[in-house]
């Protein structure tokens, strides 16, 4: 067999079955949740995470190196967003071609050091080295206490369903770059600069209201069937309740809104469950969309023409 006839979540299923923890107490392993959790005594859990990125596969020409450096840390900090952590810093390490010039180079750090700095933290270290590619990879480190650590697998059926920002920008942008189309600079923001939610995430697992929550960077049908699969539970959602700028409306047609805002990755935003009988209680932490509720089994859509099942489908590596 083949690394191109898995996809990213199948082969990470893979590693976790080759892989010896003796002695090494974990909360939370590599695959299963957004953030490897560690119980190093004390009243919090250190969080670690790690993404790497490319050139080609997840830069798009038209990014400059400030927006380069700003997702390179972006990613990172989305997953500690996603367990309500408060980070501690960022580790980045970048391959990096000997014939970059200098000037593009130092947007990247200081793209980097800019989220950093935006989301309570900054670059603590890393490493480099000369690479026929640029890539780069950062593992964020943050810290949650042990009272407030949400996971994905808290969902139950009754909890409420919700997503913080708009859903489908990020694919706006993409499929209009993909198409050689003109698109605004707010559009384009949300694909070249993602915000990470770590403010909101830090509010929301304080209110005690939030059952389950991850980022949906991968895409908001993907990631529901992440928390359906750790929760053992289903999904309705409703279709015009998904929160979309009118201007991506304006952007797309009908068939490639719904890819945008249901199953494209980019929006690095939080889709949560809560409670009903707290849901104005998880109110007060941030902004947010109720899009649908937590169901026994099944991942359903409701939409004007009828109810269907959700495919599991999003960005994946090597599907």
């Amino acid at each position: 067999m083949k690394i191109s006839e898995l996809n990213e979540r199948a082969l990470i299923e893979h590693i976790q079955g080759l892989l010896a923890r003796p002695g090494i107490k974990t909360e939370v392993c590599a695959g299963e949740d957004d953030c490897a959790v560690l119980d190093m005594g004390g009243d919090d859990y250190l969080l670690s995470t790690t993404d790497m990125l490319h050139r080609e596969t997840d830069f798009p020409p038209q990014m400059s190196g400030w927006q380069i450096g700003w997702m390179s840390a972006a990613v990172n900090l989305s997953d500690l967003a996603s367990k309500g952590a408060k980070p501690l810093g960022i580790l980045m390490a970048i391959g990096i071609p000997p014939d970059t010039e200098l000037d593009f180079f130092d947007d990247i750090i200081k793209g980097m050091d800019d989220c950093a700095q935006i989301s309570g933290t900054q670059v603590i270290g890393g490493d480099m080295d000369s690479h026929r590619e640029l890539t780069i990879t950062g593992t964020a480190l943050g810290l949650v206490n042990k009272d407030l650590l949400i996971r994905r697998s808290g969902a139950n059926p009754g909890d409420i369903v919700c997503v913080t920002g708009n859903l489908g920008t990020a694919g706006a942008a993409l499929i209009s770059l993909q198409k050689k189309i003109a698109v605004n600079k707010k559009i384009l923001k949300a694909l070249f600069e993602p915000f990470p939610r770590i403010n909101e995430g830090m509010a929301l697992v304080k209110t005690r209201a939030i059952t389950s929550m991850m980022d949906i960077s991968d895409g908001l049908a993907l990631s529901l069937h992440d928390i359906a699969k750790a929760s053992s539970v289903g999904f309705k959602i409703y279709e015009d309740k998904l929160p979309v700028l009118g201007d991506v409306k304006k952007q797309l047609k009908d068939d490639e809104l719904t890819e945008a805002v249901v199953f494209m990755g980019g929006d690095f935003e939080l889709l949560f469950t809560v409670r009903a009988d707290m849901i104005n209680e998880a109110g007060k932490a941030c902004r947010f969309s109720v899009i649908g509720e937590v169901i026994k089994e099944g991942i359903l859509i409701e939409r004007s023409d009828g109810i269907e099942k959700l495919e599991c489908r999003g960005f994946e590596h090597f599907s």
